[in-house]
């Protein structure tokens, strides 16, 4: 059995779509409390339980964190696919006993609980966590702080999502971006830097096979309030995960299954692609634009004159009875030159009336 066919027998279905918080994962948690050590990293503003997970006692130490941004919870389905192939005892044993002998993996599954709950990107006292890493005024970015400097990781993985508007200038979405964060405002490169650059190159080695010409390279505009660039200051190679847009997987489930061989790729489970890592070749990743939206209608009847215009819409993420719902709202209209939409309707099969519901 290959990799591909485990997965798609195998990923954890017990996560699904975007709306994922602490009670979503909870029976998952229990479920490997004796496989795994599960203990409390210490709590959100609100009181709610912050978890961490560790696995494997090899020298080499890892820390990982998603839903910093409670609303980015693509890396948090694809964390417990990891948990549960680490678990199964038919494929990679040979890989899978010599990442646990030679790593220590600490996973925080969920650093915000508190916004994952209202499907909002800042915590419950309205601030951004990725903002706070100097001044450490959240319980939540404490527990963070406090998790890295006991366990002094030699590697970080800072686990986001990105927004539908990210492309590449080749016309095609970023579905996955990485960043190798600054550590100063001249964005030197240095060792801390070149390693996360190096790890970037083999992850996105294996990812052209699967999605070529679809990752991109986040910004890497300094700022030492960003958690990845306070850590690249502190001299630990840190790399920031984008899981993005993948055709009209809008609940992320294709994506996830992306970040999931980025973490085997990562952590040297799947072979390497190319055992010569040149962290140059990190430039070489394109770097994200912001030239995408959700949806382009074009042949749409102005009410104010009798021509016809072109509108682009974004969908508005709502919360609503547990569920995550995408409203699509004007964002501009007519000048859509160097827009591409992820869904754009045959112009010449309908027609659309702006400011009605109607179709023409």
């Amino acid at each position: 059995m290959n990799i591909e066919a485990w997965y798609k027998d195998n990923f954890e279905a017990h996560l699904e779509g975007r709306y994922i918080t602490l009670n979503h994962i909870k029976p998952l948690l229990e479920k490997y409390q004796n496989l795994f050590s599960i203990s409390s990293a210490g709590t959100s503003e609100k009181g709610n339980d912050i978890p961490k997970i560790t696995l494997g006692n090899g020298s080499n130490k890892i820390l990982a964190w998603s839903q910093m941004h409670g609303n980015e919870s693509t890396c948090t389905k694809a964390i417990f696919d990891f948990l549960k192939f680490i678990s199964n005892k038919e494929l990679f044993k040979d890989e899978i006993s010599h990442f646990l002998e030679n790593n220590t993996l600490v996973v925080i599954p969920i650093l915000n609980p508190d916004g994952a709950d209202v499907y909002t990107r800042e915590n419950a006292n309205m601030i951004d966590l990725n903002r706070d890493a100097i001044n450490l005024t959240q319980k939540e970015s404490i527990v963070l702080r406090t998790v890295f400097d006991e366990l002094k990781p030699n590697l970080c993985l800072n686990l986001h999502d990105q927004r539908t508007i990210y492309g590449l200038e080749n016309g095609l979405p970023a579905t996955i971006s990485f960043l190798s964060p600054a550590a100063d405002k001249e964005r030197s490169v240095n060792i801390s830097r070149i390693v996360a650059m190096k790890q970037i190159v083999k992850m996105n080695t294996m990812l052209q096979e699967i999605i070529p010409g679809q990752v991109g390279r986040y910004d890497d505009t300094f700022n030492e309030n960003c958690v990845g660039d306070t850590f690249q200051m502190l001299g630990v190679p840190t790399i920031l995960f984008e899981a993005g847009h993948y055709k009209t997987d809008y609940k992320r489930e294709t994506t996830r299954e992306f970040i999931f061989y980025s973490f085997l790729s990562l952590f040297d489970i799947l072979p390497k692609k190319n055992n010569r890592l040149d962290y140059e070749d990190y430039f070489q990743i394109p770097k994200n634009n912001t030239n995408y939206r959700d949806l382009i209608l074009r042949g749409v009847k102005d009410e104010n004159s009798s021509g016809f215009t072109t509108v682009v819409m974004q969908y508005e993420e709502r919360l609503i009875d547990g569920k995550i719902d995408f409203a699509p709202i004007i964002e501009q209209v007519d000048d859509v030159s160097k827009i591409k939409a992820h869904y754009e309707p045959d112009p010449y099969a309908s027609q659309f009336l702006l400011n009605s519901q109607k179709k023409m």
